[in-house]
C-alpha cells in the first residue's frame, strides 16, 4: 500500500518522502518528478505553455499512474489533492499524511526557496504571505482529510514511520 505524502508548497513533502523512503527502506517516488520526466519540461516550463487547468489534468493522470506502484512513499504536488476527487482517490488507495505547517512558516520557507514555483513566481514579501493566507485555509479543507496529520517542521521520522505502520496494518486487515 502506498503513502502519499500531501501539504502546503514548501511544506517538506519531498524531504520527508526521501528520508520516510530511507528509513521504511520503501521506494520514494515524487510525483512533480514524476511529471516532468513523463512530459520530458520542467513544471515551470510546462506553466509557460498551458494552463493550469492543463496542469492539474496532466497531474491527475501522474496521479492514476500511481497505482502501478506498490509500496512507494510519493509526495505530492501542493495543489495535487485539492483538485477534481483526488482526494477520494488518494485515500481510496493508500494512506495520506498531510504535512502542516502555518502560514509564517511556510512563508519562511518559500521566501528562501530557490526553487522555481509558477503559481508564486515573482510576488514580494507582501504578496507572498497574503497569498499563503489566503489558500492555505481553502487547501486545507483537503489536506484535513488525510488519514494522519503530521507537524511539517522537524518531522521526526522513525516516530511518524512507527505511526504509519500502526496506520498501514489497520488499513489492511479492514
Amino acid at each position: 500500500m502506498n503513502i502519499y505524502l500531501m501539504g502546503y508548497m514548501g511544506c517538506g513533502k519531498t524531504r520527508a518522502g526521501r528520508h520516510l523512503s530511507a528509513h521504511s527502506q520503501r521506494p520514494f517516488t515524487d510525483l512533480d518528478t514524476l511529471f516532468e520526466t513523463r512530459l520530458g519540461t520542467s513544471i515551470p516550463e510546462y506553466f509557460r505553455h498551458h494552463s493550469e487547468e492543463a496542469f492539474r489534468q496532466e497531474e491527475r493522470k501522474m496521479l492514476h499512474e500511481t497505482a502501478g506502484l506498490d509500496n512507494n512513499i510519493i509526495a505530492l504536488g501542493g495543489g495535487t489533492p485539492c483538485f477534481e476527487d483526488n482526494i477520494d482517490w488518494i485515500k481510496s488507495h493508500g494512506i495520506s499524511v498531510y504535512l502542516k505547517m502555518n502560514e509564517l512558516a511556510l512563508f519562511h520557507r518559500l521566501s528562501r526557496s530557490h526553487k522555481i514555483r509558477p503559481l508564486i513566481a515573482g510576488m514580494d514579501a507582501n504578496r507572498l504571505l497574503e497569498h499563503i493566507c489566503r489558500q492555505l485555509p481553502q487547501r486545507e479543507t483537503y489536506y484535513s482529510q488525510a488519514d494522519l496529520t503530521w507537524p511539517g517542521t522537524n518531522v521526526e521520522i522513525p516516530a511518524l514511520w512507527q505511526r504509519l505502520q500502526e496506520l498501514l496494518q489497520t488499513k489492511e486487515s479492514e
